[in-house]
């Protein structure tokens, strides 16, 4: 695919919602929440774009590191890359709309499968979202990762079954949405959940649970009491509070915090493979990317996503012959500049 006609393509039909940047870096968008950028002044999608420039990788090229293997196991699932598309939705009101729901989420699944990746799918105030998300997980056998919005406890739980029912490989809840200014716009009511109803949700299912938008050590460890199989250390792209640090500061962290005893995602301003070494080598086990992954569904669709992935897949791999890394896992143990 030609990367920058798919580019070109996607800037036209994000049209007024993203510009598509040469640096996707929050700046040109800043406050435009609904839209593609980060809330308020913008200031907690800049941070995860800086924390993570921040990060440098030491060259190593004296090893007999001649070959490296990007696989790997997620939830029973083989992958050929460490590297997720974050759970997406809204296409009308911040993609502009040249697109439906559902078109998008096939789209993105889809994309993902033929790169050997694996999609999680979002929720959101319109049910066409959530809906959108599970129909394109059933068609592809399962293969993806629902995640619900933190709704009453009655809500979630139905959608749970749901998910379920969709085969879906694992099912989880960004509780990093619980201020999204979206949902309450559309009468949504989702809020901050304490250990016990965390707990509850965790019970109601044998489905793998993953918590998304942990920020801090001690919610990290409220996670692996609470018998959730992965976190996600996110804070929502910077859509939701302004001024918080970027992901890449507390990932280290956190990752000490729970010390191989739940799988630790991360996601946040990851524009490159060399963006995703540093997440792992901070003590990510795999890797989320979003805004990017919207710019191939726009330019190209399902093999637009593929492009994108298999970019990032390509980069990582050169990456990691020039750090000494053979697998992702090893790149836990790397040491940074």
């Amino acid at each position: 695919m030609d990367y920058k006609a798919m580019r070109s393509k996607a800037r036209e039909r994000l049209k007024g919602y993203c510009r598509v940047c040469p640096v996707c870096d929050g700046r040109v968008c800043a406050g435009e929440v609904p839209g593609m950028g980060g809330t308020g002044t913008g200031n907690s999608f800049k941070a995860n774009y800086r924390a993570l420039e921040a990060v440098r990788l030491a060259m190593r090229t004296l090893h007999g590191v001649t070959e490296v293997e990007t696989r790997t196991t997620c939830f029973g699932l083989n992958l050929a890359t460490p590297i997720h598309v974050a759970p997406m939705t809204g296409v009308s009101y911040n993609m502009g709309g040249d697109m439906s729901e559902e078109e998008f989420a096939l789209n993105v699944v889809e994309g993902a499968q033929r790169a050997g990746a694996l999609a999680w799918t979002g929720d959101g105030a319109d049910p066409a979202m959530f809906d959108s998300g599970l129909a394109a997980i059933a068609a592809n056998g399962g293969r993806g990762v629902p995640i619900i919005k933190p709704r009453a406890q009655g809500e979630i739980i139905a959608r749970i079954r749901r998910a379920e029912e969709a085969g879906a490989m694992a099912v989880g809840m960004d509780v990093d949405g619980a201020g999204l200014v979206t949902m309450a716009q559309f009468d949504q009511p989702v809020g901050p959940k304490n250990a016990e109803e965390i707990q509850e949700i965790v019970a109601a299912t044998s489905l793998p649970f993953i918590l998304k938008g942990i920020m801090t050590p001690d919610e990290a460890e409220i996670a692996v009491r609470t018998g959730c199989a992965a976190i996600v250390v996110s804070n929502h792209g910077g859509r939701v509070l302004d001024h918080t640090p970027g992901v890449a500061e507390v990932l280290p962290e956190i990752a000490k915090a729970v010390a191989g005893r739940l799988t630790v995602f991360a996601d946040g301003a990851v524009r490159s493979g060399s963006d995703v070494l540093k997440l792992l080598a901070l003590g990510a086990d795999a890797v989320l990317v979003g805004r990017p992954v919207i710019t191939g569904a726009f330019g190209g669709g399902a093999q637009g996503v593929q492009a994108v992935l298999d970019k990032m897949r390509t980069e990582l791999i050169q990456a990691m012959l020039l750090t000494g890394v053979a697998t992702p896992a090893e790149a836990h143990h790397m040491v940074l500049a």
